[in-house]
């Protein structure tokens, strides 16, 4: 009877996709979503291009939605895969890895093409003065350095929660993760209000289009990492992360020490280096 039972239950796994996988492998399922995704990014795009030249904002706030919509059905689905249907084995998890390590490199090299920007500017500048004559840039020691330390605490953090979950402290998991969260939303806010401030605008100049280019993105950066951590936190509370496995925790992780690198660049070299003798703002 026992086995009649078991053979019953591996069969109604089976006849929902919910079986056991058979190989080390992910063979992945056909999904709808990378085509929806290819749409809606493709509408948000135009969008974009529409509102930049004062076309509206609707067609760029739907494709915005869509673009969202598609990322909680894709993840939910690879969620499920990973904690829920064991596709993701250990062979899979190296594959993983090697991805999202392939992706930070290449943002690095997104990034090299602002530094390289802003640097080519600042060493051979037209009419020989860096910054341009005018440009009043922000005191590193302020607003600036708050935020570097906010971003190097929360990468102490992050370290905190990750170690709590390798030995099993799942409330110093969500300890860490809550106070990751926070201090990157304070990241935020303050960059927020120091733009909102500043002496210059994106359409000044080589300074500002350089400085907005390279500082928002990495703003912009920090928003996506805050977020993929914000999910790791929903995550670790529905109990989904375990010590041996919990890559998407990791993943995050990287993400979120990548993003603190950068900014340790982008203090050193544009806020600091780059304000070379002109005057900062307020002074």
């Amino acid at each position: 009877m026992t086995d009649i039972h078991a053979d019953a239950h591996a069969a109604g796994h089976d006849a929902h996709g919910h079986g056991a996988p058979k190989h080390p492998y992910h063979l992945v399922d056909p999904s709808p979503w990378p085509v929806f995704g290819a749409v809606a990014g493709g509408v948000m795009a135009f969008g974009g291009v529409m509102f930049m030249h004062g076309e509206g904002w609707w067609l760029l706030a739907l494709g915005t939605l869509l673009v969202l919509a598609t990322m909680f059905v894709w993840w939910r689905d690879v969620r499920r895969e990973a904690t829920f249907e064991g596709y993701h084995t250990p062979v899979v998890q190296i594959g993983l890895r090697f991805g999202m390590a392939l992706f930070i490199a290449s943002e690095v090299m997104f990034f090299a093409a602002f530094f390289w920007a802003f640097f080519t500017s600042s060493l051979f500048p037209v009419g020989g003065v860096w910054p341009p004559k005018g440009i009043h840039p922000f005191n590193p020691f302020e607003f600036p350095f708050l935020n570097t330390l906010i971003l190097l605490l929360s990468g102490t953090t992050v370290t905190w929660a990750h170690h709590a979950l390798l030995e099993g402290n799942f409330k110093g998991l969500v300890q860490g993760l809550t106070v990751t969260v926070l201090l990157g939303i304070s990241f935020t806010c303050v960059q927020a209000y120091e733009y909102s401030h500043a002496a210059f605008t994106f359409s000044g100049g080589i300074y500002p289009s350089t400085f907005f280019m390279a500082t928002g993105f990495h703003g912009f950066h920090v928003i996506i990492g805050t977020t993929f951590l914000a999910v790791c936190w929903w995550r670790a509370g529905k109990g989904d992360f375990t010590p041996t496995h919990h890559f998407g925790l990791e993943a995050a992780a990287w993400y979120w020490h990548f993003v603190d690198v950068v900014w340790l660049f982008l203090f050193v070299c544009i806020y600091w280096w780059g304000m070379g003798a002109a005057l900062p703002l307020g002074e």
